[in-house]
């Protein structure tokens, strides 16, 4: 794996980490646009198995507020991660995507300006006619306002429903478990991330539309959900599909919302047929 740090349009800087191939097989690659509570890295194993079927290199780039990349702006919309991702792709001379969750929303509407020639995307956090709600945001701000960090994760978590079981536990329960892994790599990620997180989630509601628009995305597209993953994912990427007649869709069996980062090898797999056209 190499580590590179490119500028932007507008004078910040990403880290990338590039699988596979080296930087002077570039023109082949798949640009990987990682989900909100995670990095580039949790893509490791991803990138590598997916690298190895294709013979490409896979480029993952930790989007703004993560790794070495720049922070992420208060302002901040899709807009800002629309553009980061036009730079990675001319610095990498790659025209391939793939997506996961909120890092599936911002390729899912990049796509329909960018130069994207296939777009694949796992479980896209997408809000078509408003299919994403964050009713539980005031009670996550009142949290952290009063600096409780523990509670505030929790209602994220719990709000966003992508955790499993972890997610169906019991808020009180929930905050407890919270404090016991506030230590762990995994614990300390989170909340390094959850401010970026709850930022992207309102972002993408913002960025609420109708399915039509979607037309303009590329002919090769494709769209998988895993079968465990919470419904409200399967209800936009269904809409979407409906519109987009040349769109493939499917279901990842056995796998919930973190399927790309335990990197199946069905998943690989589906992938590799779809980018090798």
């Amino acid at each position: 794996m190499t580590r590179e740090i490119i500028t932007t349009t507008d004078g910040g800087h990403l880290e990338v980490l590039t699988t596979g191939g080296g930087l002077a097989a570039a023109g082949s690659g798949i640009v990987v646009v990682p989900a909100s509570m995670v990095t580039a890295s949790d893509y490791t194993r991803f990138a590598q198995k997916l690298s190895e079927s294709l013979g490409r290199p896979v480029h993952t780039f930790n989007r703004r507020g993560r790794g070495e990349s720049s922070p992420q702006p208060e302002d901040y919309t899709l807009e800002a991660d629309i553009r980061d991702l036009d730079s990675v792709m001319k610095h990498t001379s790659s025209t391939d995507v793939f997506g996961h969750s909120f890092g599936g929303a911002v390729a899912l509407h990049a796509a329909r300006t960018l130069p994207v020639e296939r777009l694949a995307v796992y479980d896209p956090a997408v809000s078509v006619n408003h299919s994403v709600k964050a009713d539980w945001t005031p009670e996550y701000e009142r949290a952290t306002a009063a600096g409780d960090y523990d509670r505030g994760l929790a209602v994220l978590i719990k709000g966003v429903e992508t955790g499993g079981a972890f997610a169906r536990m019991p808020l009180s329960m929930l905050t407890l478990a919270n404090k016991l892994t506030a230590g762990t790599p995994m614990g300390k990620q989170m909340r390094e991330l959850m401010t970026c997180g709850v930022r992207e989630i309102k972002a993408v509601i913002a960025a609420d539309m109708p399915a039509e628009p979607f037309l303009e995305l590329p002919l090769e597209t494709l769209i998988v959900v895993g079968e465990k993953s919470p419904a409200y994912f399967g209800v936009a990427c269904g809409q979407i599909h409906d519109v987009l007649s040349g769109s493939s869709y499917t279901i990842l069996p056995g796998f919930g919302h973190d399927g790309p980062n335990k990197a199946p090898d069905k998943l690989i797999a589906e992938l590799s047929e779809f980018f090798s056209g």
